[in-house]
């Protein structure tokens, strides 16, 4: 590609990618414009990207009410509703299944859709897969469509982080990244509430997936309408893909719509920090897939994904299998109907979400992280103690349970996905995200399909207490690893805390 001379200066060719140390790094020493933002235009692009994880956690509720439609004699509607325990696995995790399949197909493709096309990419599989789940004819027709409403899941939850961590003023960039955990929540109880409306509906497991499909349709409009992520344009511009001078135009352009016209003067100063920064970090150069495992990537990669895998292995997974035995256990008599408990229980993660959202860019990750955890050992070590020694104490295992699904929602739920978004230098965030979804996925399914043989085989109480090992393990990863990115801007997470 011909010089511009409207182009910015690069680094020598021989510069370590991410090297820190020049005297032309302005960001070690802090100085960056103020951003001005309206708090008004700066919800928009979150809140549609967050329609992603709103589908993705409806999905988990409305499925737990499906399968006792899909295989009711009388209310399912269908000459098929006799199904196998496989046919009932694949049922439940084919979406998990295409979630993980999104996860590969993102590490290859991110960079080149960028953040926006990916979404809206991922708004219409989960149309097409909600649709074609609706009025399956037949059963394989109904897993083809749990995988496509799945790998939009995947695309989603990988690309919904980037997006907003990308857009969203620094003084609130936590907030909004953790509003999408709470989005997951809120999408699970509301799965819930519209899966126990249409459970004693004759196929209502048709409407439960159904629902899905305008929301989608709202999603997919919505991030149309939303410009691309100036950090992305500004990066493919860097890597020859666009011309930089243009490049740069659109990004303040994009800057002033995704901000409101508050950000005015400080956008053009916002975009030329991040074209510095791009510039000092090298020429030219797409990245590949050996720097992932190098360098800055690679603590990046260390960091983030050590946080998605304890955030699953920790039992997320299988605690909550134990709900309704547990609060039955204590007295609750409608405890019986697993639907309500599931509703208690959204509640209260929804609740104890929010918290977080409000106190995590004042106290910060670690803070919450560290706390957080540390409450999953105490709620591990109670239930495995309730399921060996104290089995004539239910208001323990109660206590644990809420203690647990507290403690996860303040840390492990919302810091987790906030990290991944922000830790990962943004020439290689793609990719490096892509596999800390995939590491997600990849462990979530893990604990789920390991979680009853092993119960089967160790006992419910040697299981938890194992769960709680790990906890104390995730603790130590988080004190001695994990940085704290409060208050930082992207690029000054990379130069500092990499």
């Amino acid at each position: 590609m011909a010089s511009d001379p409207e182009q910015p200066s690069f680094a020598k060719e021989g510069s370590s990618f991410g090297e820190v140390g020049s005297a032309r790094e302005p960001l070690l020493v802090g100085v960056h414009d103020s951003e001005s933002y309206s708090v008004s235009a700066a919800i928009l692009p979150f809140l549609f990207p967050a329609f992603g994880g709103l589908l993705y956690g409806y999905d988990i509720g409305a499925t737990s009410c499906a399968t006792i439609s899909i295989e009711s004699s009388t209310l399912s509607g269908i000459s098929w509703y006799n199904l196998s325990s496989v046919e009932i696995g694949l049922l439940t995790s084919g979406s998990l299944y295409g979630a993980l399949i999104g996860s590969v197909l993102a590490f290859n493709v991110a960079d080149f859709l960028g953040r926006r096309r990916e979404l809206i990419l991922a708004a219409l599989l989960y149309f097409v897969g909600a649709l074609v789940t609706t009025f399956a004819p037949d059963f394989p027709v109904l897993v083809l469509g749990r995988l496509i409403y799945g790998i939009g899941i995947g695309l989603a939850m990988h690309a919904a982080p980037m997006y907003i961590a990308e857009t969203a003023p620094t003084p609130i960039r936590g907030q909004l990244i953790s509003l999408k955990e709470f989005f997951i929540v809120l999408g699970m109880l509301a799965g819930y509430v519209i899966g126990s409306l249409f459970v004693v509906t004759v196929a209502g497991w048709r409407y439960m997936y159904g629902v899905s499909s305008p929301i989608a349709i709202i999603m997919g409009l919505g991030m149309w309408w939303l410009p691309a992520s100036p950090r992305w344009l500004l990066l493919r511009a860097i890597q020859g893909k666009g011309d930089v001078q243009n490049s740069k135009e659109i990004a303040i352009r994009s800057l002033c719509q995704l901000r409101g016209q508050a950000s005015g003067d400080s956008a053009h100063g916002q975009v030329d920090e991040i074209l510095a920064e791009l510039s000092y970090i090298g020429r030219e150069k797409e990245a590949t897939f050996g720097e992932l495992f190098q360098g800055k990537c690679l603590k990046a990669l260390w960091i983030g994904a050590g946080l998605v895998l304890f955030q699953q292995i920790t039992g997320q997974p299988s605690v909550l299998y134990y709900a309704a035995s547990i609060f039955q256990s204590a007295g609750f008599s409608g405890a019986s109907d697993a639907t309500r408990v599931s509703i208690l229980l959204g509640a209260f993660k929804l609740i104890m979400t929010g918290v977080a959202v409000l106190i995590v860019d004042k106290l910060g990750r670690r803070p919450l992280l560290l706390g957080g955890v540390s409450g999953i050992v105490i709620s591990l070590f109670l239930m495995g103690s309730y399921y060996v020694f104290l089995d004539n104490s239910p208001v323990i295992a109660v206590v644990g349970l809420l203690l647990y699904v507290g403690c996860y929602q303040i840390s492990f739920g919302p810091i987790g996905w906030l990290m991944i978004a922000e830790i990962f230098p943004l020439r290689l965030r793609g990719r490096g995200l892509g596999i800390a979804v995939l590491v997600n996925f990849g462990a979530n399914a893990l604990v789920t399909f390991a979680f009853s043989p092993l119960e089967e085989l160790l006992g419910a109480g040697i299981l938890f207490y194992i769960f709680c090992v790990i906890a104390v393990a995730s603790l130590a990863f988080i004190y001695f690893v994990v940085p704290e990115t409060k208050g930082l801007t992207l690029e000054e997470i990379e130069a500092k805390c990499l």
